[in-house]
């Protein structure tokens, strides 16, 4: 990990070095490009990194002091790119000053280790994430009224909040790829990280480029609110097995809010979007509002909310099962209240191999106690 002080240090440039040390690496890297906006002649290459590019300035009336808008554009791709390295940053002081040191207290096993530092990393980027979300949708009024979604598309212009979160959005998830190579992540489990860090990565640029922003931002809260809910019910089980009432309400959140996504979606795609008025296909407007793209864009939604849905079943029938093979494993382990137990041949309970009655209904009479020497 990045920033950890190591005893022996491996050879330059190799695989373990360059995984122990990939922080430092990754803040030189930034600490170059902001350097660069101490000169005069690489201070304009340098701001297409640092700050959010294509500003377009509107006079809404002549009462109104102008209001500054966004758009997007090529070079978003160097924005997006140095906010991956502030991402990496991030991420390792996260896992080196946070959850290292949970893990040490806890002495978990290595599929426990890899799948708590996973949860650790998500829930705050999910409990951030969420957030900001809320205050976007609270300032904006996006929620306000449905047709808030679909009304004046294309919504070439965003205000400086919403361009900056999908910004940051696509930077993090993005860098969770090469974080696959720099936490060591086992075999068995990079395939399922990849499926839903491409499916992140896909639908979120999908929304900002097709000028959806508003549709992504609405769907994006309540899904990374059910997100947080589920790891930090992960963490909280990991510390404590008996803790799994988070699960509970996690199950119940996930599926309201697999019918919101879908109800949201057909709302847009099917009724909204088709009748407004700027129909068409046209890149320089930024105007993808026709029925092939609708289609396209309704059925990855539908199709990843299935396969969500599927995982989702499987998760709990797997847990169902746990559990009872868990409730059998303990019926086989205690003994029952009316089986016999073997008696001490030294307490009177047995002469001779043959267990006495003590029974007060017996017919034969109890015989003194004798002392046994």
């Amino acid at each position: 990990m990045g920033f950890r002080k190591k005893n022996k240090s491996p050879p330059v440039l190799s695989h373990e070095f360059v995984i122990q040390n990939h922080a430092d690496m990754v803040s030189c890297l930034a600490m170059i490009i902001l350097l660069g906006l101490m000169f005069e002649v690489t201070a304009k290459f340098a701001i297409m990194f640092i700050t959010v590019q294509y500003n377009v300035t509107q006079v809404l009336d002549e009462k109104h002091d102008p209001v500054n808008f966004y758009q997007y554009g090529p070079k978003d791709v160097a924005t997006v790119f140095f906010y991956l390295l502030i991402a990496v940053i991030l991420h390792a002081l996260i896992q080196e000053y946070i959850l290292d040191k949970m893990n040490r207290r806890l002495h978990l096993s290595k599929t426990k280790h890899s799948k708590f530092n996973e949860s650790g990393q998500l829930a705050a980027f999910y409990f951030f994430s969420f957030v900001w979300g809320c205050s976007i949708l609270t300032a904006e009024d996006f929620a306000t009224s449905p047709t808030f979604l679909w009304e004046g598309y294309p919504h070439t212009h965003m205000v400086f909040q919403v361009k900056f979160f999908y910004i940051c959005q696509i930077a993090y998830w993005l860098h969770a790829l090469p974080e696959l190579y720099f936490q060591k992540i086992r075999k068995e489990d990079i395939p399922r990280q990849l499926y839903y860090i491409c499916l992140y990565v896909v639908h979120i640029t999908g929304a900002y480029i097709l000028n959806l922003h508003r549709l992504g931002l609405v769907l994006l809260v309540p899904h990374y609110l059910v997100e947080l809910l589920f790891h930090a019910s992960r963490l909280f089980y990991f510390s404590d097995e008996n803790k799994q009432k988070g699960f509970t309400l996690w199950a119940l959140l996930f599926v309201i809010a697999r019918l919101l996504t879908l109800t949201v979606s057909v709302l847009t795609f099917g009724f909204g979007l088709p009748r407004t008025e700027n129909q068409g296909f046209s890149l320089a407007e930024g105007n993808f509002n026709v029925l092939t793209i609708r289609m396209t864009c309704l059925a990855a939604i539908c199709l990843t909310q299935a396969w969500m849905m599927w995982k989702f079943i499987n998760f709990q029938l797997k847990k169902w099962r746990e559990h009872s093979q868990n409730q059998a494993s303990k019926k086989k382990t205690v003994s029952p209240k009316n089986k016999p137990h073997k008696r001490d041949p030294g307490k009177g309970g047995s002469a001779n191999g043959v267990v006495k009655s003590e029974d007060k209904t017996s017919p034969r009479a109890r015989k003194p106690k004798t002392l046994i020497g």
